[in-house]
This record gives structure tokens, C-alpha cells and sequence, in this order.
């Protein structure tokens, strides 16, 4: 995780966003072999701090998080930071 969470603080523009995004997408395919291979052991929670399996969770947290919490500092313009973020939340919040 370290090596995503280190990528996801490095994120300033398109490159460094994509690389981010395909980490994360590595990082989910990873976690779900293993939740495959062992159902029991991630009832409750994903490997990898995945919180959220499937697509709609996924997207309501990371919605969630930024609808109920102000950003800081607060944005007005999208960057790709703002969006690496956005993909973030919806792995780690429930």
C-alpha cells in the first residue's frame, strides 16, 4: 500500500495520474484473487484496505467522503490531484 498511498501523493499532472490509476487497478485486481482464494477471511473488509468491492460502493464513498467534507484546501478548480483523491476514498472510506 505504501507504494500506491506514495504515488497518490505524487500526483500533479496527467502522467502521474495515470500511473496512480493503473496502480490502484493492479492493487484491486491483487485484492480480489485474494479475496477469492480466501472468502471467509474478507467477509468484513477488503485486503488491501479495500473497503469497497464492487463499483456502486466504491463510487457512493468516494462521493460521500466529498460531498460531507469540505477540501483543504478548498479547490475551485479541479486538478488531478482532486481526482486521485476522489478514486482514493472510494477504496479506503465505507
Amino acid at each position: 500500500m505504501s507504494q500506491l498511498y506514495d504515488l497518490l501523493e505524487n500526483v500533479s499532472d496527467r502522467d502521474t495520474f495515470l500511473a496512480f490509476v493503473r496502480a490502484l487497478a493492479e492493487e484491486r485486481e491483487a485484492a480480489q484473487q485474494l479475496e477469492r482464494d480466501e472468502p471467509t477471511r474478507y467477509m468484513l473488509g477488503g485486503t488491501h484496505d479495500w473497503q469497497n468491492g464492487d463499483i456502486s460502493s466504491y463510487l457512493y464513498a468516494a462521493c460521500e467522503y466529498f460531498t460531507d467534507r469540505p477540501l483543504s484546501p478548498p479547490e475551485t478548480e479541479p486538478s488531478w490531484r482532486m481526482f486521485a483523491d476522489f478514486l482514493w476514498c472510494g477504496k479506503i472510506i465505507e
